[in-house]
């Protein structure tokens, strides 16, 4: 059986999207932004929990605050995308399920009151989250460079609070020119598959 979504945007949203390492000046505006979150947030997560929060570092003095703290392979491209995003995870989402969850509101204190519980279930929903974020990119007609290459008590310490826990790094824009490295290889569905 085949895919029912068009051959040209399986391509652009999977087999001919990568890793941006290079961005044209070319700027993202906050029509962009609210054109990818309007499309993404109907992504599930379990509880409809969505922990995931985004810190779009624009002023030049965020930036240059947030590139120091980049891996130095990575601070070049950081310090050139048009937009980066710092994507985090709120380990307080629970305080948004009633209003996420009007129907079963009683599941913010039943499944949520420890702080250990949330930042797990924050964890695998963020980074759920994390990945329909880097597909909206995509589908909006922008690349991404999705990066854990940074310092992370320094990210949290100068761009988040206690509540909130790093996830990833995203520079956004337009591919420039050799943005990409060569694709790497995959692997095939009986790699991955189990039937029992």
């Amino acid at each position: 059986m085949s895919l029912v979504l068009d051959p040209a945007a399986q391509d652009l949203l999977f087999r001919e999207a990568r890793t941006a390492n290079t961005f044209t000046d070319e700027p993202v505006t906050e029509e962009q932004v609210q054109a990818i979150y309007d499309l993404v947030k109907f992504g599930p997560t379990a509880f409809n929990q969505s922990p995931l929060r985004v810190t779009l570092v624009r002023s030049p003095e965020a930036r240059e605050r947030l590139v120091a703290l980049m891996a130095e392979g990575n601070q070049p491209k950081t310090a050139s995308a048009p937009l980066v995003a710092i994507l985090s995870v709120d380990n307080e989402f629970h305080e948004e399920l009633p209003k996420l969850l009007p129907h079963f509101p009683q599941a913010k204190d039943m499944f949520f009151a420890e702080r250990p519980v949330r930042e797990q279930a924050a964890l695998v929903n963020g980074a759920l989250q994390a990945a329909y974020f880097i597909v909206g990119i995509r589908a909006a007609g922008l690349a991404a460079g999705p990066m854990t290459g940074f310092d992370f008590a320094g990210v949290q310490k100068e761009f988040l609070d206690g509540d909130h826990s790093a996830l990833m790094v995203v520079n956004i824009g337009k591919p420039g020119d050799d943005a990409w490295f060569p694709r790497s290889p995959r692997l095939e569905l009986d790699e991955v598959i189990t039937t029992v």
